[in-house]
């Protein structure tokens, strides 16, 4: 399950609705979908947007979103530090990303225009929505994989637009969570959210 860490009020969320009731105000959405008996994590692209077609059928009418494909990350993943480097500095994009976690987890920092930067540590089965607009960059946590169920609004997908004075290299890419325990600030200076 998700956690999200507030660093500016040293304050952590590991409970889904608290989640969820943090982050609506940003116009953001979490869920959690069931995993247990859907699809194995391994099973091809198609097997698993196939085993949660009615979810995402379901996004697709509330959202608008009209395709969704599956990405899958690996350590060994061809320029996988490359990609990374596209999205791991402050960005925003001209649509929704929406990102339900079927293996591995992730890094969300998210820098609302109205309240404290805050991270997502996401895994298996959770589901996020950073509304188009919002300011946030992604890391992978310390195993470098995940793979994800993506929806766009677009079929070409979007490109991040770089924030000039991001806020990425204020903090460090830590993931949290009962699999993620690390002794070291998620601050790298102060910075006012």
């Amino acid at each position: 399950m998700a956690t999200v860490r507030i660093p500016e009020r040293n304050h952590t969320i590991d409970n889904a609705e608290e989640i969820a009731a943090f982050i609506a105000p940003f116009g953001m959405t979490y869920q959690r979908w069931p995993l247990e008996d859907r699809v194995s994590p391994d099973a091809s692209a198609d097997d698993i947007l196939a085993a949660y077609a009615p979810e995402i059928e379901e996004l697709k009418r509330r959202g608008g979103y009209v395709t969704a494909d599956v990405i899958d990350v690996k350590p060994d993943t061809p320029g996988l530090d490359t990609m990374l480097n596209r999205f791991n500095k402050e960005h925003r994009h001209s649509e929704d990303e929406v990102r339900f976690i079927v293996k591995g987890s992730g890094l969300f920092h998210i820098h609302p225009d109205n309240g404290p930067v805050f991270s997502i540590t996401v895994e298996a089965g959770d589901l996020i929505t950073v509304p188009c607009g919002m300011r946030h960059w992604f890391d992978l946590c310390v195993e470098r994989r995940i793979r994800a169920i993506r929806l766009f609004q677009d079929p070409s997908g979007w490109t991040p637009e770089y924030e000039a004075n991001g806020a990425h290299d204020q903090f460090a890419p830590l993931c949290w969570g009962p699999n993620y325990i690390s002794a070291a600030p998620e601050f790298k200076s102060t910075i006012t959210g």
